[in-house]
């Protein structure tokens, strides 16, 4: 699982909803709610040290636009196989 999905697994207290969602589908869209995507970010910024900002969260909808944000934006070593 990728570190995204692990985030989702913690978020959402089950592996069902990481696992249904492919990397291109829209997470809002999805049925997880508005808090656990701030969660989400609040995670990432914790675990990873990244800084997420407003206008970064604009483009970021998907699992996939997440990897590869944190892909150029975590320090090297950090996030695969997470």
């Amino acid at each position: 699982m990728s570190f995204v999905r692990d985030l989702l697994v913690e978020l959402t207290g089950t592996t069902d909803y990481a696992s249904a969602v492919d990397d291109d589908t829209d997470l809002a869209a999805s049925g997880i709610d508005s808090g656990d995507l701030v969660r989400l970010v609040l995670l990432v910024e914790q675990r990873l040290g990244v800084e997420i900002t407003a206008d970064d969260m604009e483009n970021l909808h998907t699992i996939g636009d997440y990897e590869r944000f944190l892909a150029e934006k975590a320090p090297a070593g950090t996030v695969g196989g997470a």
